[in-house]
């Protein structure tokens, strides 16, 4: 018994010791992870660890879905600090005047810049059942912009698409670039940021909030630059400040996970932790522990859903394993 004991006790800080390579490693024998492509764990700044499963590398491009929410998001924002917007209580209606439908339901001039960036524009939603037949028009922000609505301006978050791909039309008109490339001039100054296609629209507006491809690494690189309040490495302001805050502040809270939304952020407690995370089909995400300065990003296949088969779930438990790691370190 006392040799037993005494082998316990030899084994037991080896065990507590567990590093984050060791941890990302072990993810490949797990039967609920076999949908994950990719791990990627940077604290202050330097990659602590990597992982590619069954083939998968981190410098390959994958589909984000709509964890690019949150990259429209930012540029919204700059668009705000060039002046090209006034503010999140601008309203729509003006801007994408050509594109109303006639006669209107007077609540459209109601709705905000901030409205669409919380998912509470009140239009009927165009994500889950409803994406496929709006992809198949031939105007997409026509067809958003003429759904009845389901809700008031303002009011209860109804998660869709279409609200940030209108985003998308509005920043291509007060821009006078295609999203693409205001992502590429605004967001180029970020070491490793890259984003490597982008599908369009009938009338050529890049999909706002869907159908990105970056790599996990690039992907990395922009939540790098939120977790520094939006300053490159090297101190350049690229995102207000302030926008940060508001992007991360409670807007409204979804009715699916109860978890609260920004613009274009989920917020939520994993691992005894404040964190902020973008979250998009199949389980591509994007999170940040602001006290802990750690950013993970973890990319997955996209053949299926992720929070009603508990997929999702298991990758915020990933992130609290990776948390109580960097604890006990």
């Amino acid at each position: 018994m006392a040799i037993i004991l005494s082998l316990l006790a030899c084994l037991s800080p080896a065990i507590a010791q567990q590093t984050v390579p060791d941890l990302l490693k072990s993810l490949a024998d797990r039967d609920d992870l076999k949908s994950l492509k990719t791990v990627i764990v940077a604290q202050e700044g330097e990659v602590v660890a990597e992982e590619g499963y069954r083939g998968h590398r981190p410098s390959q491009p994958t589909n984000i879905k709509s964890a690019s929410k949150s990259i429209v998001s930012a540029l919204v924002g700059i668009a705000i600090d060039k002046g090209l917007l006034t503010g999140p209580e601008q309203k729509i209606a003006p801007i994408l005047k050509s594109d109303l439908p006639s006669p209107a339901d007077p609540r459209i001039s109601d709705i905000t810049i901030g409205n669409l960036l919380s998912m509470q524009a009140g239009l009927g939603r165009l994500s889950g059942p409803n994406y496929g037949r709006w992809v198949s028009s031939r105007n997409w922000v026509r067809f958003a912009l003429a759904r009845p609505f389901d809700a008031e301006p303002g009011g209860r978050m109804l998660y869709s698409t279409a609200s940030t791909h209108l985003l998308s039309a509005i920043l291509t008109k007060v821009g006078g670039k295609s999203t693409l490339t205001l992502a590429r001039e605004w967001l180029g100054p970020v070491d490793g940021f890259r984003i490597d296609a982008w599908s369009r629209d009938p009338q050529g507006i890049y999909l706002g909030g869907n159908e990105m491809a970056m790599t996990a690494r690039s992907l990395l690189a922009f939540g790098e630059l939120y977790r520094n309040r939006g300053r490159t490495a090297d101190g350049r302001q690229i995102i207000p400040d302030e926008w940060i805050d508001l992007s991360w502040q409670e807007h409204t809270n979804s009715r699916f996970s109860g978890d609260a939304y920004g613009y274009g952020w989920f917020n939520r407690q994993i691992g005894g932790e404040d964190v902020h995370f973008a979250w998009g089909y199949g389980g591509q995400m994007l999170y940040i522990v602001p006290a802990l300065k750690l950013t993970v990003v973890m990319t997955s296949e996209q053949d299926g859903p992720s929070a009603r088969t508990g997929y999702r779930d298991a990758l915020h438990g990933v992130l609290a394993n990776i948390i109580d790691t960097l604890k006990a370190d």
